[in-house]
């Protein structure tokens, strides 16, 4: 089995940030939102290799894959972003046999052992959500099979939403489909890959739905900060042996090397190493490396890299590198 994992994305929806970090190494709980996805992949075995789609930031991002994941691996980059369709065409000189595609801007919890076993051309994995018209959602027959896929509907034709996880056992209609989409309109702007998927069932193609037990967008900063929470209460909550003076407020990711100082820290909180946080109370955010807080009150919020926050009260968003002190 091949992998490919597109990675082109700016990450708009998470600037500042974004700027100078690539949105699959944004952390949560102390850990880059791609190395879940690698981790998992890590436990799953007969990946022959690894195709990166790459774009913004790539060289950060081409680093990171190679000391992750010992797999052998291609990085092509992506130089016009006209969507998911036309990422994943990228890779057909590559592809040779069944293919797995992840898109990395969510955590999920799924079986990917699924892949060993499918009787079917292919799995998409779903989640069913509420708000469904802001996704593509999944429409299936008795069989459990997809028989069409719809972007954003204005009615409740399923509340299933596609995920962007995917297995292709028959990878040669795959591309085929692929290939059709590419010489057609674009869809909104863009070519999809899930159109791809349609027109394989067109074909006669049977694609397998398969609901994923949890799914978290980690894509812009308020899902972010419900994602790091939820990732502190799934077992990667840690707290220094030494706070000192300080209160700490379970679950926490504190890493080694961070100085705390009659704080209160916590819930739901994340820090990176080397960061001092001072006469603060922090609850519901992520601070980088090398921070430093002072004589702050900061919620649901988002503090980068070796920035420095002081005398602030409220939620704020503070880039790598930057200042912010209230006067």
């Amino acid at each position: 089995m091949k992998v490919i994992i597109p990675l082109a994305g700016k990450g708009t929806r998470l600037r500042p940030h974004t700027h100078i970090t690539p949105k699959p190494m944004m952390k949560v709980a102390g850990k880059p939102v791609m190395e879940y996805i690698l981790d998992d992949l890590k436990k799953l075995g007969n990946i022959e290799q690894m195709v990166y789609i790459t774009g913004h930031l790539k060289e950060k991002v081409e680093d990171f894959a190679r000391k992750t994941l010992d797999v052998p691996s291609v990085f092509i980059e992506q130089k016009v972003q006209d969507g998911t369709a036309g990422a994943v065409a990228l890779a057909k000189p590559y592809v040779d046999q069944p293919v797995l595609i992840i898109f990395v801007d969510t955590i999920f919890d799924a079986d990917l052992s699924l892949v060993n076993t499918v009787d079917a051309d292919g799995i998409i994995w779903v989640k069913e959500v509420e708000d469904y018209q802001r996704f593509g959602v999944v429409v299936t027959d008795a069989d459990s099979n997809m028989t069409k896929i719809v972007e954003k509907p204005t009615t409740p034709i399923s509340k299933r939403a596609n995920i962007g996880l995917y297995y292709i056992k028959n990878w040669k209609l795959l591309y085929e489909g692929i290939d059709h989409v590419l010489k057609q309109p674009k869809n909104q702007g863009e070519y999809f890959l899930t159109d791809a998927f349609q027109y394989m069932i067109d074909k006669g193609a049977k694609i397998r739905v398969v609901d994923v037990e949890g799914w978290y967008d980690a894509g812009k900063v308020d899902t972010m900060l419900e994602t790091n929470e939820v990732m502190l209460t799934k077992g990667r909550s840690r707290r220094p042996k030494d706070c000192g003076d300080s209160t700490i407020i379970e679950p926490v990711y504190i890493e080694e090397g961070v100085t705390l100082k009659s704080s209160k820290i916590g819930p739901n909180v994340s820090i990176g190493s080397g960061s001092i946080v001072e006469g603060s109370e922090l609850s519901h955010s992520i601070v980088g490396v090398k921070a430093q807080i002072r004589k702050s009150v900061l919620k649901n919020s988002l503090i980068g890299d070796e920035s420095v926050v002081e005398g602030v009260k409220g939620e704020v968003t503070v880039s790598d590198h930057s200042e912010v002190r209230s006067s």
